[in-house]
């Protein structure tokens, strides 16, 4: 198991990144967030941390090349071991550029997981979520005792919505998802296959559903 190589897709609000947290961790596995592989480069002033902060710092998207570099680094890190590769790639010409380094690595993707979700549960979630303006602690609606719903119970600060997370722009969000993605998994059915998981109902039960269809 602790050689395996997947990569782990699904709509914004999926939960796909606590899953892939939670399941490298149980099958001792590296998970590979781009956004966080992002923030250490950038905070370690890394040769590609440099380049990309560039692009961050004026509000451009980094360049798919950057990406790619960050992800070989961890690649040859990582010789060996496995690893769940969450937040990458997200459009088609991204999921070609990163099978040809995985052909120059001689690596190869063992299973592709897609978090399923429909898109009306994830503007509920996504829409009852609050974060604390202080702490920035995340709290759901439902978490939240009746009658209190603008305090954070943690620091007592405001709690607020996130302009992510008002529900028009969920809604562009999955639809910019749904146009760059469907692609993207197509490229993998092709491929290799992918896998999909309900990814409703309780955490555990998703995260043990995962285990098993991985085993």
């Amino acid at each position: 198991m602790a050689a395996r190589h997947v990569i782990i897709n699904g709509p914004p609000g999926s939960g796909k990144g606590t899953q892939a947290m939670r399941v490298a961790d149980r099958l001792d596995l590296k998970h590979l967030s781009t956004g966080d592989l992002l923030r250490e480069a950038v905070a370690a002033g890394t040769e590609l941390g440099k380049k990309a902060e560039e692009y961050m710092k004026a509000g451009l998207l980094v360049p798919d090349e950057i990406m790619l570099g960050l992800i070989r680094e961890q690649f040859e890190a990582l010789e060996g071991l496995g690893w769940i590769l969450d937040g990458f790639p997200r459009t088609l010409p991204q999921a070609e550029a990163l099978a040809e380094l995985l052909e120059k690595k001689c690596l190869t993707i063992d299973m592709v997981l897609l978090i399923d979700v429909d898109n009306e549960e994830i503007i509920g979630r996504l829409t009852s979520r609050r974060v604390c303006s202080d702490c920035k602690e995340v709290y759901n609606l439902s978490m939240l005792p009746d009658g209190d719903e603008s305090t954070c119970g943690k620091c007592g600060g405001k709690l607020v919505t996130r302009p992510d997370d008002r529900e028009e722009t969920v809604r562009r969000r999955l639809k910019v998802y749904e146009e760059q993605t469907t692609p993207v998994l197509e490229f993998y059915r092709k491929l290799a296959g992918v896998t999909e998981v309900d990814g409703t109902g309780d955490i555990d039960a998703i995260t043990a559903e995962i285990i098993r269809v991985m085993r």
